[in-house]
Order: structure tokens, then C-alpha cells, then sequence
């Protein structure tokens, strides 16, 4: 299966489809961290949306979407760089290819495109933290928990369970928070591979 992850630059996904045998490609104006540069596209994703795939996983950039950044909403609107993170959104939305998942946090899109059709946690996927996780899908199932380790998430104190949240500032912190789970990325590879 051809399986185009957009956005992603730590090809996390995209190593896990590619370990189950699928012809996987990450994208990203950004070189990969993944450490395999032949299986990435580095360059702007909207023409290569236009080739066939078998499946679309994007995620796209929220710096101007999430509620995280409600703060600056005001100014992003000011600045058009809000509308054009929405349209750069719905560019995945209106794909042709019929198997899509789009991955944001929570953020406007609830409202400026539709609630999303799943709210995932690291913590269903083996990760003992929390990052609200919103999933838009198209042609594909709901993701299924695979270790759900809630339990041990709860006893652990505020900051070890928002670790993600609690990243002292530095220029790669919106990098970092970005990353994709390993228990999440292997739910995807294995149930929608």
C-alpha cells in the first residue's frame, strides 16, 4: 500500500508502515529526523497530494490552530496566517484519496470544520502522559487502545503526566512537543496497515 505521512518529519509512522511492508513516505518542508532520508520527501506536500495514495495520515502544523495559542489568536487573524493554516487543514480534508486521517490538537477546527471523529491519549497507547490528540477521519476506523496504562498515568504527579507541556522554552520546543507517540504511531501502522 502507498502511504503518504504528511508533515511528518520524524518519520515515526512512517517507519512503522514500512516495517509491516508498506511503500511509506514521509513529507515535510523540513529534513527528516528519522534517519532515512530515502523514504522522504522534502519539499511542500500540496503537489504531492495530487499524486495517488492509498492513504493520507497528515499533520498538519498547529501552531496557528491550537488552543494552546489562544493568546495570540487575535494577532494570527490580523496577520491572515490563521486563514491560512485553516485552508493548509483543508487541503487534507478535500483530497480525493478515500482513506485520511488528520492529526491536531484541540483547536479551531472543531468549530471551523467539524468536531473531530476521535480524541486519543498517550496513555491508551502505553505512554503514561497526557497530550489531547484529535483525530479527523476518512475511510478509516477509529483507532483502538492498545495499552491502556491510565492507572500508573494517575498516580504520577502533574508534571511527569503533562511532561510534553512542561518543556522549558527553546527553539525546538514546538519540534519536540510534536513528536508522535511510538504506541500511537505502531496503533496506526498496525491498525489502519
Amino acid at each position: 500500500m502507498r502511504v503518504l505521512l504528511a508533515c511528518e518529519e520524524s518519520q515515526a509512522v512512517c517507519v512503522e508502515f514500512r516495517n509491516r511492508g508498506h511503500k511509506a513516505f514521509s513529507c515535510d518542508i523540513q529534513e527528516c529526523s528519522g534517519g532515512h532520508p530515502e523514504w522522504h520527501i522534502q519539499g511542500d506536500v500540496l503537489p504531492v497530494l495530487k499524486e495517488y495514495w492509498d492513504m493520507i495520515i497528515a499533520f498538519p502544523p498547529c501552531t496557528d490552530l491550537a488552543v494552546s495559542g489562544a493568546a495570540w489568536f487575535a494577532k494570527k487573524i490580523a496577520d491572515g496566517s490563521q486563514q491560512k493554516s485553516i485552508e493548509f487543514f483543508m487541503q487534507f480534508v478535500n483530497t480525493k484519496c478515500k482513506r485520511v486521517a488528520i492529526e491536531n490538537p484541540i483547536g479551531i477546527m472543531s468549530s471551523k470544520y467539524k468536531k473531530p471523529d476521535q480524541i486519543i491519549q498517550p496513555w491508551m497507547f502505553g505512554h503514561p502522559e497526557s497530550k489531547s490528540t484529535c483525530l479527523w477521519l476518512k475511510g478509516l476506523p477509529r483507532l483502538k487502545e492498545t495499552n491502556n496504562v491510565k492507572s500508573e498515568f494517575d498516580l504520577l504527579p502533574k508534571n511527569k503526566q503533562q511532561r510534553i507541556h512542561y518543556l522549558p522554552p527553546s527553539k525546538d520546543r514546538g519540534k519536540l512537543r510534536s513528536k508522535t507517540f511510538p504506541g500511537i504511531a505502531r496503533a496506526m501502522a498496525e491498525q489502519w496497515g
